[in-house]
């Protein structure tokens, strides 16, 4: 196993996966709320990735430096783009589960139209001024500076 692979944050509980998110964006915002209702396990926590702990998990996983939407780190690997969301998305009960015949559609395709939807998202959704803080009914599942 690499060194890169080894890695796990010293904030996040063992046999948790981290969603680290943009703090800015008000679609990304909402996804993080959308599985934090769902997320009947607590399988995943969250990270802005304005936050120290996104910034030490990338010193770690360079290639990912330049994405600035989401990142899923899920048993000590790092995705992104369609890809995390597929990942995702089945641990969150109910149907999500059939998100799953999505990735019968080539990896370049999904990831055109995530991109598609990521660079207009503050057009689409709006940008908030400030990073979003989580309130305290929440707090334990976010890896705060």
């Amino acid at each position: 196993m690499s060194s890169e692979e080894s890695f796990q944050p010293d904030e996040l509980p063992a046999g948790k996966s981290l969603i680290l998110f943009d703090g800015y964006c008000n679609l990304c915002n909402g996804a993080v709320q959308f599985v934090l209702e769902r997320d009947k396990k607590n399988q995943f926590y969250f990270a802005s990735l304005s936050w120290k702990v996104a910034e030490k998990l990338l010193e770690k996983h360079p290639k990912f430096k330049s994405v600035d939407s989401i990142l899923l780190f899920h048993k000590g690997k790092l995705t992104d783009r369609s890809t995390a969301a597929l990942k995702i998305a089945p641990h969150l009960g109910g149907i999500w589960w059939l998100t799953g015949v999505f990735w019968i559609v080539p990896k370049f395709i999904r990831d055109a139209i995530y991109d598609w939807v990521a660079r207009n998202r503050y057009k689409w959704f709006g940008k908030k001024e400030s990073c979003m803080f989580p309130t305290p009914e929440i707090k334990n599942r976010f890896l705060e500076d």
